[in-house]
C-alpha cells in the first residue's frame, strides 16, 4: 500500500480481527476476519454496509457492525444467534460464522440503523489506571476531591472510588463489598495502600452521553463489550449497578466547552481525568483544553490544587511508539508531565513505575 493510501474496509476488518485476537477475544478475531472476507466477496456483509464504504478507520465500522448484532442478541431480538453468543448463554465456535452471515442476509434491515451509533464501551478496567494515578498523588494534599471527566460516556469511571482494586501480590484498595472488582490490576511499584480519597463532587461530559439508568443505556454499553470477554462484562455490570444507585450527571458537551467552565476551589483538589478518548478530540478542541488547563493552573495554590490525569496513547519521547501511559500534570508545579505507569489497552493490568 502506498504512503497516504486509505485501507479498504475488508482490510480494516482484518486489522480489527487481529487486534481482537491480541487482546483476548478469539470470537471476534474469527468473526471479524470472516465478515471482512464476506465484505470483499460482496456477500450479506457488503449489502448491510452499503453506503459505508468510505467510512474512515477511526470510526470503527467493524466494531459498530459487531456491536449492532450483539445488541440485537442481548435484547432478545436475535434468538437464532443466542446459542453462539456467550452473553446469551451460548458457546462460540468458528462453525457459527454461517449463522451470522445468514442473519445479516435476512435481518440486514434491523442492523443497518444501529450502525449510526458510535461505539461506546465506557471501559471500566481503565479505572485501575485513573484511581491508581490519583493515589500516587494523594500524599501531596489532604483535600477532598472534585472529580471531572471528559469523554465520560455513561459516567461509570466517575464511580471509580467505589470500586475494589487488588494488586498482583496481595493487598488491595477500595470497598471489599463493591460489585466491581479489578483483580490483580496493579503491578510494579506499590501504591499507597491507605491513601485517603474522598470525592465530594463529580461530573462529566460526552458528545453522546449514555443514560445507564435505562435499559437502552445498558444495552448500548454492553453491546460494545466483546461477548467472550467475561471479566469485562462482570466489571461493566457491577459499575452499572453502582451508577443506578447514585447516578452521576454526564452533560451533552464537547471536551473544550466543558473544561472551559471548570474552576478550582479553595480546600479541594480539582481533578480532570480521561482515558482513551483524546485521539477523537479535534485538534482545535485539544488546544482549547490545554490552554484552559494552563490558565486554570496558573491560579492554583496549595489550598486549591489542580490535577490533569489521563491514560491515553502517548509518546514518552519523540522517537518512541505510542503506548498507553498513565500521566499526570499538576498545579501548582508548572503542569510538567509525569509518566506514572503503563496500562494495558483495556486497563488491566497497570504497571507502575
Amino acid at each position: 500500500m502506498t504512503a497516504g493510501a486509505t485501507r479498504s474496509q475488508p482490510a480494516l476488518f482484518r486489522q480489527q480481527a487481529e487486534a481482537c485476537d491480541q487482546l483476548g477475544s478469539p470470537m471476534y478475531a474469527e468473526l471479524l476476519a470472516a465478515l471482512g472476507d464476506d465484505l470483499e466477496a460482496g456477500g450479506p456483509t457488503a449489502r448491510v454496509l452499503s453506503g459505508h464504504e468510505e467510512d474512515p478507520g477511526p470510526s470503527g465500522l467493524a466494531l459498530r457492525l459487531a456491536g449492532s448484532i450483539h445488541r440485537l442478541v442481548l435484547a432478545g431480538e436475535a434468538t437464532e444467534l443466542a446459542g453462539v453468543y456467550p452473553t446469551a448463554g451460548g458457546t462460540w465456535s468458528s462453525a457459527a460464522v454461517p449463522a451470522v452471515l445468514d442473519f445479516l442476509d435476512r435481518r440486514g434491515g434491523d442492523v443497518r440503523p444501529l450502525l449510526e451509533r458510535p461505539p461506546q464501551t465506557n471501559e471500566v478496567g481503565r479505572a485501575a489506571a485513573l484511581v491508581g494515578g490519583l493515589l500516587r498523588l494523594a500524599d501531596r494534599w489532604r483535600h477532598p476531591v472534585r472529580l471531572f471527566e471528559i469523554g465520560s460516556s455513561g459516567g461509570l469511571n466517575l464511580q471509580a472510588d467505589r470500586f475494589r482494586i487488588t494488586g498482583a501480590v496481595g493487598g488491595g484498595w477500595g470497598d471489599p463489598a463493591s460489585p466491581v472488582l479489578l483483580d490483580r490490576a496493579w503491578e510494579g511499584e506499590p501504591l499507597p495502600p491507605a491513601a485517603p480519597l474522598e470525592v465530594v463532587a463529580r461530573g462529566g461530559s460526552d458528545l453522546h452521553p449514555v443514560d445507564v439508568t435505562t435499559e437502552d443505556g445498558r444495552l448500548t454499553l454492553t453491546s460494545y463489550v466483546w461477548p467472550d470477554m467475561t471479566e469485562r462484562h462482570a466489571r461493566l455490570a457491577g459499575a452499572i449497578e453502582l451508577a443506578r444507585e447514585a447516578p452521576v450527571p454526564v452533560e451533552l458537551a464537547d471536551a473544550a466547552t466543558y473544561v472551559e467552565r471548570l474552576e478550582v476551589l479553595p480546600g479541594t483538589l480539582t481533578v480532570l481525568w480521561h482515558s482513551v478518548m483524546w485521539q477523537y478530540v479535534p485538534r482545535d478542541q485539544q488546544q482549547r483544553v490545554t490552554a484552559r488547563l494552563a490558565a486554570l493552573g496558573a491560579t492554583a495554590t496549595p489550598e486549591s490544587p489542580l490535577v490533569h490525569l489521563f491514560a491515553e496513547p502517548t509518546r514518552r519521547t519523540p522517537g518512541e511508539e505510542h503506548r498507553f501511559w498513565v500521566c499526570a500534570e499538576v498545579w501548582p508545579g508548572g503542569g510538567e508531565r509525569a509518566f506514572l505507569g503503563l496500562m494495558a489497552p483495556h486497563g488491566v493490568p497497570v504497571t507502575w513505575e
